[in-house]
């Protein structure tokens, strides 16, 4: 199996609904790292699994619409809860759309899964990840 990582990072804010958050319940912001994983069992004719230049472009085109932004005023995530967790699988989400897209040119014969994980802190990050075979 190969695997391709490349890493952005987006600053945020947002509240979270529900006594389990404690003060995390009032606006406050967070800046994340985030990293972008791609694996796939075979590279293709130019010995690569996905273009590391395309993908970060990708990558911070999807974190574009969050940049600097109140995540509970995002149209896109209306209505829910903006942990950690959800974040990873929404952009997860995204990318995989890229590449079913054909945006990553050449991935999708390549690519199986894509992984994103979000660092809250130096001790302290979750992920999502997803399979890129499926509906188009």
């Amino acid at each position: 199996m190969y695997a391709v990582t490349v890493r952005d990072h987006v600053m945020v804010a947002h509240s979270l609904t529900g006594e389990v958050f404690g003060p995390a319940q009032a606006l406050h912001g967070a800046t994340f790292t985030v990293d972008a994983g791609f694996r796939g069992e075979r590279l293709d004719e130019h010995g690569i699994l996905v273009d590391i230049g395309c993908v970060t472009e990708v990558l911070s085109t999807v974190l574009d619409p969050l940049r600097y932004r109140n995540l509970d005023e995002v149209p896109e995530l209306a209505g829910r809860n903006t942990t950690t967790e959800v974040l990873a699988g929404w952009i997860a989400g995204r990318l995989v759309d890229e590449i079913r897209s054909g945006t990553l040119v050449g991935a999708r014969g390549h690519v199986s899964t894509v992984s994103v994980t979000l660092h809250e802190s130096h001790v302290a990050w979750a992920g999502c990840e997803l399979p890129v075979a499926g509906e188009d």
